[in-house]
């Protein structure tokens, strides 16, 4: 009996769906560029598992970037306006933040960036998605979080500088975001995938009630 293309036997289990991990030999290394900062540039010498050919690859070494999805009970997404020089625009963003902390797990990162950028903490926390940010070229990855329950909290003495500092906050209906996301007006890469995995998980019920901040601390409407 033939087995068609795609198809799995009656008598093996299918396995899920997943990336592998898988490391080709490395003839050689060397850094492009490397300094007091967390990302650095470096070219690889590689070749093909049994192949005696021989070919170079740049990689761009990142610790990681948090993301958050701050939703509030009304629905509503608190957002960033930031100027990125490398890309050339102001972009509509989510608060966010590299992994620069050692070994600090994401989700506290997260909390702290959403505390510092936006003045805002949760009470309920989920990861949506763990992400590659451009696999060909990074080892960057991105974890987004859905941070539900909004409370005010204060940044304290943390200091906004360069575009932080420029930064302008503003809360956006999901709905609408959704369809600047869809319409290609908000194009930046971690904002469309969280509200498109946050639209998918309600729409499938996956979601549950928007929980309630904590009861001593009210959201400013703004």
């Amino acid at each position: 009996m033939s087995v068609e293309s795609g198809s799995t036997p009656a008598d093996r289990p299918a396995e899920p769906l997943a990336d592998r991990p898988m490391s080709w030999p490395v003839v050689s290394s060397r850094d492009l560029h490397r300094d007091d900062w967390v990302v650095a540039l470096r070219e690889d010498t590689i070749t093909r598992p049994g192949h005696p050919e021989q070919f170079s690859r740049v990689s761009l070494e990142h610790p990681g970037a948090v993301i958050v999805l701050a939703v509030d009970a009304d629905e509503r997404v608190v957002c960033l306006r930031q100027y990125r020089h490398t890309s050339g625009h102001e972009f509509v963003e989510l608060p966010a933040g590299l992994r620069d902390a050692g070994d600090e797990p994401a989700v506290e990162t997260a909390k702290r960036e959403l505390q510092e950028e936006v003045e805002l903490q949760a009470s309920d926390w989920r990861l949506l998605l763990s992400t590659y940010s451009s696999a060909g070229i990074t080892d960057e990855v991105h974890e987004i979080f859905l941070a539900r329950g909004l409370s005010p909290a204060p940044r304290g003495d943390f200091e906004m500088r360069h575009e932080e500092a420029e930064m302008e906050t503003l809360w956006v209906a999901m709905p609408d975001l959704l369809d600047a996301v869809l319409e290609g007006r908000v194009r930046e890469g971690p904002l469309a995938q969280a509200v498109l995995a946050y639209d998918v998980l309600k729409r499938r019920g996956s979601l549950g009630p928007i929980p309630d901040p904590s009861p001593d601390q009210t959201l400013d409407a703004g």
